[in-house]
């Protein structure tokens, strides 16, 4: 078995930022570790570009990454090429926490991270290794499906390849590049799967390395995307990344995510414009106090405020994700975040509905207290309601949070960012009322046939 192609399947619609579409990057780090075995490898991601089925009909391997939204594409996938006589092994955050559902479509489930188990599987498989001791590995055994002793958390993660974008089919300069420096979190949001994927504990790369791979960055004027889910989380750590990002000459414009305490050090900051930061993404998720403690998240309004002010006073544009829907929040919940942010003079948001994703601790709440609507995966996207509020309608809360998008996404806010010049907010407001509109269009078909799914009317119960 000398051929293994990876696949990322599409999403199931669009958002904000489909217009920006960058590979996760796990799939690029497993495929450059084959490489280096002597493996032919690619990787096709369908929201970067048109798989060359071709070339995936030639592969002794497939392999399919999903996350809950792309789940069911995944699954067509992964029959489609066991159909054809392929060796399919799945992997990623949905298949980690589902894998006997996955094991229906795929020979094999890499659960957690895939560094180590997925060569070890390519031993198994060319006989080398027996599959009961590879730790991760969810299989057919022989007598029903079988699942592994959890494989542990990678502890170095400068041993190995860095992510190779030259495998990536159809990939172009297009601008936005992801890095990731670090994996992990310490805190324990409810709607979020981060801790049972990648530990309570961050693990960084060293400096050095993350220099090295940006220093090898594949496109003439990149706009970097550090991926991490708190880039700013060891700030003295962080600090020395800019100095030496602008010491070495490593001169590009970036984004990352960070939380609302980065705007508490002032240095910080400034080295975070000096260096280029464009924009930062938060997870402000929520104006109700109430529903800030539902989700164990550690920030209060007047954190949020103050990390506004701060970043806006450096200069450095915000993008506000917020969560609506938890049992505390009503639909002037969502009003009102709808006029907090643009209040705030946010850039960009999303509002996104309270998704119950596999994996986290919500979505063992809504099963086990027979509140989800479905499990059809595609629409587990923050698009669309797939369980029953406590304080409103499924029809009030899908339509609310869209019209709030709506309302953000406005032609007033877009003329008036077009006359300060503000070309990148208004091309982001541009494609925020696409993706807006397309998902009203979306969602009243979703809606009507869920009412008519239940046998209820949509002004009724549903």
């Amino acid at each position: 078995m000398k051929e293994f192609h990876f696949i990322e399947a599409a999403s199931p619609g669009a958002h904000v930022f489909s217009a920006y579409p960058i590979p996760r990057l796990g799939t690029l780090i497993l495929a450059a570790m084959l490489k280096a075995r002597g493996y032919k490898t690619k990787v096709h991601i369908e929201d970067v570009a048109r798989p060359d089925w071709k070339a995936l009909d030639r592969a002794d391997i497939v392999g399919i990454s999903a996350i809950t939204p792309t789940a069911m594409r995944a699954y067509r996938l992964a029959d489609r090429y066991r159909a054809k006589g392929k060796v399919v092994v799945m992997g990623g955050p949905h298949v980690t926490f589902m894998p006997d559902e996955a094991l229906a479509h795929a020979d094999y489930v890499v659960r957690g991270e895939g560094e180590e188990t997925l060569p070890e599987l390519m031993d198994a498989l060319e006989g080398r290794l027996s599959f009961y001791r590879i730790k991760g590995l969810s299989w057919h055994g022989p007598a029903g499906n079988r699942h592994n002793p959890d494989r542990e958390l990678v502890t170095d993660l400068d041993v190995h390849p860095a992510p190779d974008f030259s495998l990536v089919h159809g990939w172009r300069d297009r601008g936005v590049v992801p890095v990731a420096t670090s994996r992990g979190c310490p805190f324990d949001c409810k709607f979020c799967s981060v801790i049972r994927m990648f530990g309570r504990k961050y693990r960084f790369k060293s400096v050095d390395r993350v220099l090295d791979e940006l220093g090898a960055l594949p496109s003439s004027n990149p706009f970097v995307f550090f991926v991490d889910d708190n880039f700013t989380a060891n700030r003295e750590r962080t600090k020395e990344l800019l100095r030496r990002m602008m010491d070495e000459g490593l001169k590009f414009e970036w984004s990352a995510q960070v939380r609302s305490d980065t705007a508490r050090d002032p240095e910080l900051l400034r080295l975070m414009k000096s260096s280029d930061c464009h924009t930062v993404y938060i997870g402000l998720e929520s104006i109700n106090p109430a529903t800030l403690k539902a989700f164990n998240k550690a920030q209060g309004l007047a954190d949020m405020d103050a990390a506004v002010r701060a970043f806006k006073a450096n200069g450095i544009k915000m993008h506000g994700m917020f969560v609506v829907g938890s049992d505390t929040d009503d639909v002037h919940t969502i009003r009102g975040t709808e006029q907090y942010a643009r209040r705030m003079g946010l850039e960009s948001v999303q509002f996104m509905m309270l998704t119950p994703l596999p994996g986290t601790p919500v979505y063992e709440e809504m099963k086990q207290q027979g509140r989800l609507l479905h499990t059809d995966w595609s629409r587990y996207d923050a698009q669309h309601v797939v369980f029953r509020p406590r304080s409103m309608t499924p029809w009030e809360f899908q339509r609310e949070t869209l019209k709030a998008m709506a309302r953000f996404y406005s032609w007033r806010t877009i003329l008036r960012r077009f006359a300060r010049l503000k070309v990148h907010e208004v091309k982001l407001g541009l494609y925020g009322k696409y993706a807006v509109r397309s998902a009203f269009r979306e969602g009243e078909r979703y809606l009507k046939e869920m009412a008519a799914s239940m046998n209820m009317h949509a002004a009724g119960r549903f």
